[in-house]
Order: C-alpha cells, then structure tokens, then sequence
C-alpha cells in the first residue's frame, strides 16, 4: 500500500518566523504514537512513522485497517464505545492494552476532535507512573488550599511553581507574565542551585510569536521531553494526504518549531513543559519548566495534576492581582463617584468634569488630560499643544476603536508625530464618547526614561551563515542592560478600568440628556402644532368683528361727522386707524401660522426664474426708488417649494429697498459655496445696515428696530416668516452687517450644517 507524508513543516527563516506554520508540522515528538481515525468504523487513515518502534507494527500494515486490529478482544467493545462518544475529554486517559509485534503493551490514549476527524494519540504508561485518586485529591487538596490562602499575586506565584516543581521535579519552574506588548518578565522562580536564576528579568515578545501565543490559549499545558528528539513524520493514505497538511493545534505530541528546540538548547535546556495562565479569556503569562540535568518524561496523570494548578491559579489572578493596588482602586472609585455627581448636575457635562482639575487627573494617574466635545477642547495639567491635539484627535478617530479604550505607553512608536510631544505625552490613554463624531478624553505621561534588564540582548536574533542571513533564537541568557527611551511609566490595569468606566457614564450622560432632549423638542413641536392651530383660529375669528368695529365707526364718521365734537371726531379717526393697522397685525399673524400648517412642495427649482418673477413684481417700486439690482452671475438651482421662495427674496429684496437712505442704492443677489460644498445664497445691499445687538431679535415677531411710521413702516412680521420658511427647507439664515455701510442676508437651504464664516462666504 503506497503512503505519503501528511505534510511537513517548512523551514523558518527570517522572512517567516512569526508566520511559521507550528500547527502543521506534519511530524509528532517519538515518544508517543498518533493515530488519526475516520468514525464510525475507527479506520486509520494516518498514523506515524516510529509506529513500529513503539508498537512492533509497520505503517503500511495499519493504513486502512481498523482500531480492532491493535486491541484484545476483550477491549474492542468498550473503546469504540467510548471513542465515539460526544465527551471524549471526560474519558481521557484511555486505559488500552496494545497488541503488536512485541506483545501486548500498556499505553495511556488521549483522544480527540477537530475538523473532522478523530485523533488518538498513545503514550507508553506503566502501572507505576499512574497517581491513585486518592493521593491526586490530597495533593489537589493542599495545593487549592495553599494558593487560595496566598495573600497578593507575588505569593500566589511563589507557590504555584514551589508546587509545580514538586510535582514534577524539573531543575527549574518560572512564572512568566506577558506586559500589553507581550515582552514578558520572571514574577517567581523555584530552581536547583546549578540552573542559572532568572528572577526579575525581562524578555522579548519574540521570544514566544504569535502563532505560539494562540497554542498558548487553545491548550493549556505543552511538554517537550527531550529537546534531542528526531521527529517522527505523519504518514498518510494517499487520498487523505491529498487534503493537505494536518492539523494538529491540539495534538500533545505535535513537533515543535526547530528554531523552538535551538532556542532551548542555547539556554542549556533538556527538557521543558509550560502551563498557561489565563485572565478573562486571555493569555496572561506562563509556567515554564525546564531541566538542565537532562530528559525529563512527566507521565499524563501528574501532567494533569500541574494543569489543574494552571487553572486553578487563573481563577485567582483577577482577585490577587486587585490586591497589589487596593487602596488606589478605592481612592478611583472614590474619584469616580464626585466626577459623576459633578457631570450629572452641571449642565456642561465637561465643565463638571475638570473642575476641580486635579481629580480628572487622579482617576488615572495621569500629568495632563483634554476633553475634546463637539470642536471645544479643555487642557488639564500639561498637555501638547492644540494644533498637536487636533493632529492626534484626526489620527484616533481614524485609528481607534471607538467602543474601546485605547491605551499605550510609547505613543510615538504608533503615531510618529508625538515625538515632537513625548515629554508630555509619551504615554496615551483616550476614551472615546461617541461613534462617528471624535469626541474623547484623552489623559497623557511623560516620557520616563527606565533601565530594563533583560535574559540575554534581545536585539540580536539574526547571525550570518555562508552569506546568508538566517534566524537563530538567543544565544545568551546572560543578563542584559538596556535604557528605554520614548516610553511612559506603565498603565495600571485599575487604571484603564476607571478610564473605561468614567467613559461609561459619560455616554450614559449624553444619553440620557439626549432622551430629555428629544422629550423636550417632541413637546415643543406639539406646542407649536397647537400655537399655530391657535393663532390660525384667532385671527382668523377675530378679523370679523374687527371688520365689523372699522365698518361702523366709518358709518358714524360719514352720517355723523356734522354733529361730532372735534374732539370725538378726532376719537373716531384714531379708532379707524386702530383697525386698520390691527387688521394688518391680525394678517400678517394668519399669515405666519399658514407658513407653519402649509405642506412644502420641494421639487428642483431654478431661482434665478424665481428671482426674475419677483423683479417683475416689484419693478415698479425698484423703479421709484431708484435702485440698481445687481446679479454677478447666474444663481445655482435648489430642491425647494417655488411658491415660499418667492416670498422669501421678495421679503429680502423689499427690505434690501426700504431700509436704505443712500443717494446712489444698490442690492445685489448671489451664492457662494462653502469649504465643505454647501451653497450659500445672499442678498446683499449698500443700506442703513443692523448693529451687532439686533441681530437676533429682527429675526422675532412684531419686532420693528424704528418707529412705527418710519421707512414705510410695517407690522415686524416679515423677516419672521423668512426665518421660519428657510428652516421649514431645513436651512439656516444669518447676516453680517455694518451700520451706514449695508447688510447680506445669508441663507442655506437642504442643510443642517454650521454657519459658515464670513472668510468661507465672503464680502
């Protein structure tokens, strides 16, 4: 029967070492068998090499056949059963007694899944390797105790490798815990006086890559025997080779990385196992073990016994490591309470939130911080520069996660502007408050410059051989000086906890105010649905008897006008003139309840139609007032109801003529555009313009900045109803205005932007 290999792995070089493939090495550690089986039947469709030298039985002769042919009789019925079931994790170790050229042969089988096959894996076990439940669960017992009695996290790692090294009788047991950027450093060491100590020390993210780290977290223990080892290649089926390489993420005896077995080598390693440390779902550090005397076997039973350690010492770490800053976590929680009472009672949610200053600064321990909330910036402590803010502000939104908090020490390496800034802020923590808008909190430390010791230089990885370079693990362990530059002082955890929760309440705030808001404007709109209902129905109604008053005191001013009194006739003059100027206020209130109740009919519209249509009109009063209209060039059209913007420039245009004392007046129409290409229209003209002070209130009903008789008088309506129409197109107007000089007119329509300025509009 023709095999072939299941895929070996590739040489890693410089080029590919954090992509070296580690999950498919297409070879297995020979001190065990692997077996991979197709389910119901428990065929073997591959299995490895060194398959005779354990079980006395060549490749060949198994490919194809079942699990039958190695097991008694008396075993047959009990493995598939348990082979096949769903949980396989809860059955391993298999106990099996396996049939082969040599005899019969005791092996502990670990079983299972992934991707679709069915993997089982067999290490030669002795009766005397296995451990009695009973001594386990004493064992179990204290060590539980002893870890949960430790009183912070330093005491909880010397324990767990005082009691891995006890169980295991390695030379040396470290635990390892990874920084943010996954350089780790020794927090506890239990070792034999001729393994070199390594307490204190740093070393680099390279030292474990990524793809290693994942393993890490997908199994929670790895043991290499012998670092001498020659792997044993995966022999396939041909058609089961033709799918590709095997996986083997979950495979106790998977080869390891030969960059891995120098790395061990250099530092005088024989044998080693590590144990995975987990906090909330993530990698946190290691337990690693190693051996300087030589080959070290730990047998599957005291294998588990160190996992359960592992994981019994993950569940600690968040309590134990809360610990080492409790009295700074209550003194932020504490910081935390006053910041939210103060946000939650000033209106300006950021004014609550840095005064007094120095407490926004206490929540994480920061030098300087900067709110940043709808374009206003408020500086605490020191902090860049506002040009550098508005720099870095660009760089987050497009960077950071705006459902996370982002956090580094070393802003620079990252963002390389903040160089120009790092002795304020070389270390970065920013809270965003918003999606889509980049409103944050940013809080900033300097740079501090710290010596780190390091296990050997962790610079120097590469070596030339032949002309060639390629990628070697480090040769020296020896301990290793460097002075860091650009970096921060470190962000606490609680630190990044309290940035995370204040960001929290903030949202919660805007929110909240955003709720009331809503509430707020959905009871205006209704008032104002039923202010104009209201002022449709009274001036409506009340045009009749007021009609009927200006009829009556007419009648008595012709029939009776002979036998008035001068003084009473006087009276019915003013009565007359009384109506008629309230009929005109009562119009012009029906008029403006009309704009409000009148459906637009918005459509694309030329306005420069429109605006020809309302010269028309009021040709004869442009005439008589001799005033040149000026149109530079042709306006742009707009999507807007034709009929409400002729009232609108007919409005502006009559106001561009009365208000103007001038021997020579002119009024000019226009648009511009915007920097952010929004079109602005304009209706400019050379009167007596507006001062400052008024600009608001000519914008407000019945309101008249002269007497009611000069410049041709009027009741204050119609700036009012041009107001209301253009946010009726969901527009803006304003003005700009220079007393004795003239006054613009500016409006949008279609937009809910800010006003632009008058250098983006111009004069």
């Amino acid at each position: 029967m023709s095999t072939e290999s299941a895929g070996a792995g590739r040489t890693a070089d410089l080029t590919n070492c954090d992509r070296e493939p580690i999950h498919i090495p297409g070879a297995i550690q020979p001190h065990g068998v692997l077996l991979v089986l197709r389910e119901p039947m428990l065929e073997i469709r591959q299995v490895s090499e060194n398959v005779q030298a354990l079980l006395g039985v060549t490749a060949q002769d198994l490919l194809g056949r079942t699990l039958e042919a190695l097991l008694p009789s008396t075993q047959v019925e009990s493995v598939r059963a348990t082979l096949l079931s769903e949980r396989l994790k809860d059955h391993n170790p298999l106990k099996l007694t396996i049939r082969g050229g040599s005899g019969e042969r005791t092996f502990n089988g670990i079983a299972h899944r992934h991707q679709g096959r069915l993997f089982l894996e067999l290490e030669p076990s002795s009766e005397q390797e296995a451990l009695p439940f009973f001594g386990f669960y004493h064992q179990a017992r204290g060590s539980m105790s002893r870890l949960r009695d430790a009183r912070d996290l330093r005491e909880l790692c010397e324990e767990a490798v005082r009691e891995v090294r006890r169980l295991t009788g390695f030379d040396r047991v470290i635990i390892y815990r990874f920084d943010a950027e996954w350089n780790g450093q020794v927090l506890a060491e239990d070792r034999v006086e001729k393994a070199d100590p390594y307490l204190g020390l740093h070393f680099p993210a390279s030292d474990i890559p990524r793809q290693a780290r994942e393993l890490y977290t997908l199994n929670w223990l790895r043991i290499i025997p012998t670092v001498d080892y020659v792997p044993a290649r995966i022999l396939a089926l041909p058609e089961e080779a033709a799918q590709g390489p095997l996986d083997m993420s979950f495979c106790v005896l998977r080869s390891v990385s030969p960059i891995h077995l120098e790395y061990l080598h250099n530092m005088g390693a024989f044998a080693s196992m590590s144990i995975s440390l987990m906090k909330e779902g993530r990698l946190w550090g290691l337990i690693s073990c190693t051996d300087v005397s030589g080959p070290r076997y730990i047998p599957y039973e005291v294998r588990t016994a160190c996992e359960f350690v592992g994981e019994f010492m993950s569940s600690f770490i968040p309590s134990k490591e809360g610990y080492e800053d409790y009295d700074q976590r209550l003194r932020a929680r504490s910081v935390q309470a006053r910041l939210l009472e103060r946000m939650t009672r000033n209106p300006d949610f950021a004014e609550g939130l840095c005064h007094p200053p120095p407490e926004l600064l206490e929540l994480t321990g920061a030098t300087g911080a900067a709110v940043y909330f709808n374009g206003a910036t408020t500086i605490v402590g020191k902090a860049p520069t506002d040009e550098q803010l508005q720099g870095l502000i660009r760089w987050l939104g497009e960077k950071a996660d705006p459902t996370e908090v982002f956090s580094t020490t070393s802003l620079s390496r990252e963002y390389p502007e903040a160089e120009a800034f790092k002795d304020v802020a070389a270390g970065l923590i920013a809270a965003s408050m918003s999606r889509g808008r980049h409103n944050y909190v940013l809080w900033f430390r300097p740079e501090v410059v710290q010596t780190v010791e390091w296990g050997g230089n962790p610079n120097k990885p590469v070596d030339s051989q032949d002309d060639q370079l390629r990628l070697h693990p480090r040769k020296s362990f020896a301990l290793w000086k460097e002075t860091v530059r650009g970096r921060s002082l470190p962000w606490k955890d609680y630190e990044l906890e309290a940035a995370q929760e204040l960001r929290r309440n903030i949202i919660d705030i805007v929110l909240q105010r955003s709720e009331e808001l809503l509430k707020l404007n959905t009871e205006l709109e209704r008032s104002n649905v039923e202010l104009d209902s209201f002022a449709y129905a009274a001036s409506h109604d009340l045009k009749e008897p007021l009609r009927g008053i200006h009829n009556y005191a007419s009648l008595v001013l012709r029939e009776e006008s002979g036998h008035l009194k001068p003084t009473n006739r006087t009276r019915m003059d003013t009565v007359v003139r009384l109506t008629q100027r309230m009929e005109s206020l009562i119009n012009s209130l029906l008029h403006y309840a009309q704009v409000g109740r009148t459906e637009l009919s918005l459509r694309e519209t030329d306005l420069n139609e429109v605006i020809a249509s309302v010269l028309e009109v009021l040709k004869p009063r442009i005439d008589e007032a001799q005033v040149e209209v000026r149109i530079p060039k042709p306006l742009p059209p707009a999507r807007c109801d034709r009929v409400r913007m002729v009232e609108v420039f007919t409005n502006l245009i009559t106001n561009a003529i009365k208000y103007n004392d001038k021997e020579t007046k002119w009024v000019e129409l226009g648009a511009t555009s915007t920097s952010e290409g929004d079109t602005v229209y304009f209706v400019r003209d050379n009167g007596i313009g507006i001062r400052p002070e008024y600009y608001e209130p000519i914008f407000r009903i019945f309101k008249r900045l002269h007497g009611r008789d000069k410049y041709g008088g009027g009741t204050g309506t119609g700036l009012t109803i041009v107001k209301r129409l253009i946010e009726r197109h969901n527009g803006r107007i304003w003005l700009e205005s220079q007393p004795g000089e003239g006054t613009t007119f500016f409006f949008t329509l279609g937009s809910e932007k800010d006003e632009p300025s008058s250098t983006e509009v111009g004069r």
